[in-house]
């Protein structure tokens, strides 16, 4: 586990070591057994703490909070590194421990961790989860080239599962080559998906307004059931994430990508996380710096939620 030691001097906002007093927290998963393309994301949470750095005194311009003094690092978690059910194995009870004393944001690694801290949200709540998900890709492949899973199939074994409120499951980003049974397979379950290409040239909050009210309106019918924010840094486009392990040409743009995560701050949200950040592959830490402003923009929307 990451030592206290590093911890002070690169945690996430510089925030202290992670203890029950802070009602959020930050963990790192450095993990990346699952690419399928360029390794490098377990170097993915030192390279985010990093840049969030460069949020000096973390003052939000728009909710105007900051999460300091809330908020603490749980260090990257311990984890096998050649078992993808290994890792899961590993990850379920220390997921579990800190999601019952914090709000939690993941630090990944690869998008396979998901599934496993879906799993531990499930069994700590009691019921399934509505999720929003960005991302280039689908991941409802329901095989992982040859192996049974993978970060390209946790979407599909989620619902299978029965982790997730299947209609409450909202894409947003999508654009990869794919099947049709792929591409399509979370609106055929009841799902959303916003495709980049139908949100090109919508940036404001004015302009993504019928995606943020179609989101809301979902919920609503499903009774506001708790939302988990998964993120694949790719559903950027790699002009602004070069650093991701499957770049994805024709992507959105920072500007959506916060104009969505301030619109929807007030959904019920229960944690998230932030994936398939490769340092080895950006460019002047864009990919990184964008990660970080994504994930301190999550926690001022909660805090603000909570004000």
């Amino acid at each position: 586990m990451t030592s206290f030691a590093f911890l002070s001097n690169n945690s996430f906002l510089k925030a202290p070591a992670a203890d029950p007093s802070q009602p959020f927290a930050v963990a790192g998963v450095a993990w990346d057994g699952a690419v399928t393309n360029r390794p490098g994301a377990r170097f993915g949470p030192r390279a985010i703490r990093e840049a969030s750095h460069m949020l000096c005194d973390a003052i939000h311009p728009l909710f105007d909070v900051s999460p300091l003094g809330a908020l603490g690092d749980a260090g990257d978690l311990p984890l096998p590194n050649t078992s993808i059910d290994g890792m899961r194995a590993a990850l379920m009870p220390l997921a579990d421990s800190l999601i019952r004393k914090h709000h939690m944001c993941w630090l990944g690694g690869d998008h396979s961790i998901t599934l496993a801290l879906l799993r531990a949200y499930r069994a700590v709540l009691g019921q399934p989860l509505a999720v929003i998900h960005f991302d280039a890709h689908c991941d409802t492949w329901q095989d992982h080239f040859g192996e049974p899973s993978g970060h390209g199939t946790w979407v599909h074994e989620a619902m299978q599962e029965g982790l997730v409120i299947n209609a409450c499951f909202a894409q947003i980003g999508i654009r990869s080559a794919g099947e049709r049974e792929a591409r399509e397979y979370v609106a055929d379950q009841g799902g959303q998906i916003f495709t980049a290409r139908s949100l090109r040239g919508m940036e404001s909050p004015a302009q993504l307004a019928g995606v943020v009210g179609a989101i809301r309106s979902r919920l609503a019918e499903h009774g506001n059931p708790p939302v988990y924010l998964s993120l694949d840094i790719d559903c950027l486009d790699p002009a602004f994430a070069p650093g991701t392990g499957t770049p994805e040409p024709g992507g959105l743009s920072s500007n959506q990508v916060l104009s969505l995560l301030e619109e929807l701050a007030d959904l019920p949200f229960v944690g998230m996380d932030c994936v398939e950040v490769s340092p080895p592959y950006d460019h002047a830490e864009l990919t990184s710096q964008a990660a970080a402003n994504f994930v301190w923009t999550y926690l001022c929307g909660r805090l603000a939620t909570q004000r």
